[in-house]
């Protein structure tokens, strides 16, 4: 298997795994908080697609899944096109109200335009540096495992939270 092969394995896996934590759920769960603080369900899965395809279109020099496919105009969100939900408060996360089907449907947008992205890839792009701010800079295949890595740790938390839910009746 080579370099390319394994990212689309890996981004392929993104998808389907916030599909089986997200569909379903009402509106009720997917802003339900295990304490105030506590990101929701839906922001989850909202900044899952946020973070995906934002650094993939800036590492690729591609447009947005979140502004080409309208989706910023579907979500309404009072947040700008670069806001991922980085450092977002407490607040802001109130803010993400969306149904399941919404958040669904721009994570599968921004897995299909991430998977279609790859396959134009070869194994020597992935050595081309995209971010010269870190020390030592940081090279596209590495911001590539990184973006996943994230998206599937937040995939992991949307399932336990949606476990706790369903045990404790809330979902």
């Amino acid at each position: 298997m080579e370099g390319i092969e394994v990212l689309e394995d890996l981004y392929a896996r993104i998808g389907p795994t916030v599909r089986r934590a997200v569909d379903g759920l009402s509106p009720e769960a997917l802003t339900a908080r295990l304490d105030p603080e506590a990101n929701t369900i839906g922001w989850l899965a909202w900044h899952v697609g946020r973070g995906q395809d934002l650094q993939v279109s800036a590492a690729l020099g591609r447009e947005q899944v979140w502004t080409a496919g309208r989706w910023d105009e579907k979500f309404d969100l009072p947040f700008g096109p670069q806001d991922s939900g980085f450092g977002h408060t407490p607040d802001d996360v109130a803010q993400v109200r969306s149904s399941a089907g919404l958040l669904l449907g721009y994570v599968q947008d921004v897995q299909n335009e991430t998977l279609d992205v790859l396959t134009g890839l070869t194994d020597a792009d992935l050595d081309t540096v995209v971010d010269r701010s870190w020390d030592p800079p940081v090279t596209l295949g590495a911001r590539l495992v990184s973006v996943a890595v994230d998206a599937l740790e937040h995939a992991a938390q949307i399932a336990f939270l949606r476990g706790v839910l369903e045990r404790t009746g809330r979902a």
